[in-house]
């Protein structure tokens, strides 16, 4: 019976240690998650050909979300909080900044639009299905909650985020940054 004691306290010992230690580990990778990066998917198609190519809605972009800096520039992919429904997130790409001057699409009225200080330009890739500043105009920057870096599956897809599909004729007068 003594054996089977100390085999006993030998085996909680070792449970409890390990238990603590993968504990320790959960707030620094629950902080990680929510402040420095994850991974998304991605829904909707307003952002081909850069996010979801395909029409096969099984076939869904899985990127890195870096949430860390809050330093965005033009041609940078987004994600941000709508501006019309808070609890609703668009991943849009960043085409001006604050006092740039930018030419529209429709359905926006006016043809041209100055960024204001705080502001930026966002529209999706997919211009016939996006809903974006061409709609609701330019939107806080304290509304864009993190940027997408890279796609990481479907690996045939793997690759950094770049604005080579970005639409180049947006800018009418742009800052220096």
């Amino acid at each position: 019976m003594v054996k089977f004691q100390s085999s006993k306290k030998q085996f909680l010992f070792t449970f409890t240690k390990n238990f603590l230690g993968i504990s320790l580990w959960i707030p620094a990778l629950l902080f990680i998650e929510q402040h420095v990066f994850s991974i998304g998917s991605i829904d909707g198609r307003s952002m081909k050909p850069t996010l979801n190519p395909e029409t096969n809605y099984l076939k869904r972009d899985k990127v890195l979300i870096w949430k860390w800096n809050r330093n965005f520039h033009r041609g940078d992919v987004v994600i941000l909080r709508s501006p019309e429904d808070p609890q609703k997130l668009l991943v849009k790409r960043v085409l001006a900044i604050e006092n740039d001057l930018v030419k529209t699409r429709p359905p926006k009225s006016t043809r041209f639009v100055p960024v204001p200080e705080g502001h930026v330009w966002v529209e999706g890739d997919e211009q016939f299905h996006s809903i974006d500043s061409n709609q609701f105009g330019p939107v806080s920057a304290g509304l864009i909650t993190a940027k997408i870096i890279a796609i990481i599956f479907p690996f045939s897809r793997m690759r950094r985020i770049s604005d080579d599909d970005m639409r180049k004729d947006v800018l009418i007068r742009s800052t220096n940054s």
